[in-house]
């Protein structure tokens, strides 16, 4: 057991043996560490003033690579840094105070002007050139890679488009910088880093666990059970900063490795629990297009590079956007526990409103969905009043398996429409046997109101959650038609021209 976090800080070791297992990165760097560039503003990861960049060796064994990953340092424990090396928007400045070339374009395209959410915006940047264009195979759909870049980061004074400017130019960089000359070495110091122990930290708060390995997490929980399972604690940290709740033990899953193991079969996609948001829309659009353009749209980039796929499943979450969309698919969902391991359909995962049928010490160790067959058809729809970064009112999921014109089988799920994410069955029932045209509307919107009774809240009333709900089999059939329609919101990349 090692009693010891370490990381690099820029280009300088750092090992902390005692923290509170719940000390942010921004309270750490603001506070003992006094590097300031780094802001508060929402301190709930939507605003992107905190942004931070963190790189790890990412690839297979003897190829690994360096990956530059913004994250929200206002919801990242310190503790989840183990092995990373964490860069700030002072660390980008040379020795000699040389700006960096994306803190020089954002001046030269005068992208700030209060200056609060600078730092944020030149760390999204920085991020971006420096993945480019690697990046750009996780934007999937988008016309933008930009604007996907940048939607998680505000600006309320300066406008976008000269920092869409800025961006569009750090893009067309020719040169290598000081991070591209340092690569290797910084890779080496990293790989040195890693090892099979498992962390232990405590502060007057409480401790913090890290097990590498499947079997250390297994005896962790074990030996703990009261404690707090963290993966990109996107949700988990928010119990902290707005809650104020007091979490003793933590345990991060972030250091077991095979946790974000990728499996392709002929059949199926296994993807790990422990794979990011981020990595899983990238595999999960190789199956359907609408599952990489779900995906892009889950929160900010900040929160897909940080939130892991098993967590966004595990929390239970009504409104969480990838448990509807796996339902519909078929998915099933793999746990382990201190000497069971058992597979479940990941539809009967959800019993009901916080509550998941997991046993004693068991924890979502993966997920194995279903490729789609040759009949089937497959939308997912997210509804919400923002396009980028929020949260949805209503996300329906529809598998559709046709012979001919004719349904032949259903399976459609919905989230925001009940306690917990939930198949249509009803519904279901009214489209198989039917032709896929306007005659079943009725029919399938009738079924709809028995098969839910949704709740009125801040996103929307019930009255309009169901009535929406239904109104995407329209949508559906509209795009399945001959000469389909256009229903989807198009990405316009024209903000630097504005």
């Amino acid at each position: 057991m090692r009693h010891a976090i370490r990381f690099l800080l820029g280009h300088e070791a750092r090992t902390i043996e005692a923290c509170d297992p719940t000390l942010t990165v921004l309270d750490w760097l603001r506070g003992p560490e006094r590097l300031v560039g780094t802001k508060e503003g929402c301190n709930e990861g939507d605003c992107g003033a905190c942004t931070v960049v963190v790189v790890r060796p990412e690839g297979p064994p003897g190829a690994e690579r360096l990956r530059y990953r913004t994250v929200d340092a206002c919801i990242t424990f310190l503790g989840m840094l183990d092995g990373c090396q964490l860069l700030t928007v002072e660390h980008l400045r040379g020795s000699d105070g040389t700006l960096h070339p994306v803190q020089r374009l954002m001046v030269e395209e005068h992208g700030s002007q209060c200056g609060f959410c600078t730092p944020g915006f030149v760390m999204s940047l920085f991020a971006m050139t420096k993945d480019w264009p690697a990046a750009a195979g996780e934007v999937w759909t988008s016309a933008s890679p930009i604007d996907d870049a940048l939607a998680g980061n505000l600006c309320r004074c300066t406008g976008y488009a000269p920092i869409v400017r800025a961006a569009e130019r750090a893009l067309a960089l020719p040169e290598a910088d000081a991070f591209d000359a340092a690569h290797d070495a910084t890779l080496a110091r990293l790989l040195a880093l890693r090892d099979d122990e498992t962390v232990a930290v405590s502060g007057p708060k409480g401790r913090f666990f890290a097990p590498a390995t499947i079997q250390a997490l297994v005896d962790l929980m074990a030996e703990h059970p009261q404690a707090t399972i963290v993966a990109g604690a996107t949700d988990v940290a928010l119990w902290v900063t707005k809650g104020l709740r007091v979490l003793d033990p933590v345990i991060w899953l972030g250091r077991v490795r095979s946790l974000r193991v990728v499996g392709e079969a002929p059949d199926h996609l296994y993807l790990g629990a422990g794979v990011s948001l981020a990595e899983a829309g990238t595999h999960l659009a190789g199956l359907h297009p609408d599952l990489g353009e779900l995906f892009r749209r889950h929160g900010a980039a900040q929160t897909r590079n940080a939130g892991t796929l098993g967590g966004n499943i595990a929390n239970g979450s009504p409104i969480g956007d990838a448990a509807p969309a796996l339902i519909a698919l078929g998915a099933g969902l793999h746990l382990i526990g201190r000497g069971t391991e058992r597979e479940i359909p990941l539809a009967d995962f959800f019993v009901a409103y916080g509550r998941q049928d997991l046993r004693p010490g068991e924890f979502v160790a993966g997920v194995r969905v279903p490729r789609l067959g040759p009949k089937a058809i497959f939308r997912a729809y997210k509804i919400s009043k923002r396009f980028d970064e929020d949260i949805s009112a209503v996300l329906g999921a529809f598998r559709l398996t046709l012979d001919g014109g004719t349904i032949e089988e259903a399976c459609i799920a919905y989230g925001g429409m009940a306690g917990t994410p939930k198949r249509a069955v009803q519904a279901e029932a009214a489209l198989v046997g039917q032709a896929l045209d306007a005659a079943v509307i009725p029919a399938f919107k009738a079924a709809l109101a028995q098969d839910f009774t949704p709740l009125t809240d801040m996103r929307a009333s019930a009255a309009y959650r169901l009535k929406v709900a239904g109104n995407l089999i329209e949508r559906l059939i509209h795009e399945s038609a001959p000469e389909a329609p256009e229903t989807r919101l198009a990405r316009v990349g024209a903000l630097a021209h504005a």
